[in-house]
């Protein structure tokens, strides 16, 4: 069974990427939230695999979603998605729990490799 995904950003330009990217990688998506909120009431009720979260979003950003995903599961596995230039953010969504990061524009073999690192 392949492994699944929900993925979180607020633009759907990003979401689709995301899903043509990670699909290609063989996993599949099972969700798609357009803020924090909406990504931590979806994990809870699809337990998905692997969550790729945005950092900033409208509602509830990807850093307080990640932490209260790591309350709902600790042995959630959250890959954060960024632009460039957010490197303290990145640094906080670790400690929060996240387990890796890709930096916006995406690239196809890192968003998979942190993708499988995060899964592994």
């Amino acid at each position: 069974m392949a492994d699944t995904v929900l993925i979180c950003d607020d633009a759907v330009f990003m979401r689709n990427t995301l899903k043509k990217i990670l699909t290609a990688g063989g996993l599949e998506v099972v969700g798609e939230a357009g803020n924090g909120l909406e990504a931590v009431e979806m994990y809870s009720r699809l337990r998905p695999s692997l969550v790729t979260m945005d950092i900033v979003m409208p509602d509830m950003g990807g850093i307080e979603a990640v932490r209260e995903i790591i309350k709902v599961d600790p042995e959630a596995r959250i890959v954060m998605c960024s632009a460039m230039g957010q490197q303290a953010l990145m640094v906080e969504a670790i400690e929060a729990g996240a387990r890796d990061f890709v930096v916006k524009p995406f690239q196809q073999s890192r968003v998979v490799e942190a993708a499988q690192r995060a899964l592994g």
